[in-house]
């Protein structure tokens, strides 16, 4: 994060000189030093000191044995209770344990924001192919297969953006030619399911099924991730659809 011009760092309001403390962190610096979370945050210490005291009063932040701050337990307990993730997260439960059961393979559940998938929720398996991915993090919705549901029933003016973006290539694999995308995204929406063939990871494979809210629109993604030469995605298939189906039904009661 780029620090910025002194004047921009003062035009700031006070909100968001805290939102820029909190945006410091990521997931390659999980632990900060003052004059380093000054720096990713574009203020100065002495203002990254006053905000980071409050933060800590609070509870958002927590400083280790190492002296080094953290994001706090207290943030984590609010962003819990996100609308779109608390109901959601509940119904799947069942089902997301009953696919690893049937698997033993990552089971991952994800939702749109914007052009990114969200992961919010997943169970590792002991033995399974690593995965990038973990609870919270963004990720393109194009290359991977839970981003691949949530594009393909996203709205036509979303659709249309991000096939107008520069598509991110992860391996050779990767498809970044828009056309051939748009045809992907057609036959997700024509079967149900989705199949990302090591477009992020040259040894895993993701299979992808649409979660439906109430009133029968997507709202979230579950998908199996297993070794790319492992169980093939006709295998995967029936069992991503019935535990999605699950979820749906659940949400709908």
């Amino acid at each position: 994060m780029g620090e910025g011009s002194a004047a921009a760092r003062g035009s700031r309001t006070a909100s968001a000189r805290l939102l820029a403390v909190l945006d410091a962190f990521d997931a390659e610096h999980r632990a900060l030093t003052l004059s380093a979370l000054a720096r990713r945050a574009g203020l100065p210490v002495s203002t990254a000191h006053r905000l980071v005291g409050d933060l800590l009063a609070w509870g958002g932040l927590e400083r280790g044995d190492d002296g080094l701050l953290r994001v706090g337990l207290h943030l984590w307990e609010v962003a819990a209770l996100a609308p779109r993730t608390i109901g959601l997260r509940e119904a799947a439960a069942p089902s997301m344990g009953d696919l690893y059961e049937a698997t033993h393979e990552n089971v991952q559940l994800a939702v749109r924001d914007g052009l990114e998938v969200v992961f919010v929720e997943r169970i590792a398996g002991r033995h399974a192919v690593p995965v990038l991915t973990r609870v919270g993090l963004r990720f393109p919705m194009s290359a991977t297969g839970v981003g691949l549901v949530l594009l393909a029933f996203a709205p036509r003016e979303v659709q249309e953006e991000a096939l107008s973006s520069p598509l991110e290539r992860f391996t050779e694999r990767t498809v970044v030619d828009p056309r051939r995308l748009r045809s992907m995204l057609a036959d997700v929406r024509r079967r149900g399911i989705a199949v990302s063939d090591r477009q992020v990871t040259m040894d895993a494979l993701s299979v992808a099924a649409p979660v439906r809210g109430p009133d029968g629109d997507v709202v979230a993604a579950l998908s199996v991730v297993v070794q790319a030469d492992g169980a093939g995605p006709r295998t995967l298939a029936p069992a991503v659809r019935t535990a999605a189906a699950a979820i749906s039904r659940a949400l709908a009661r």
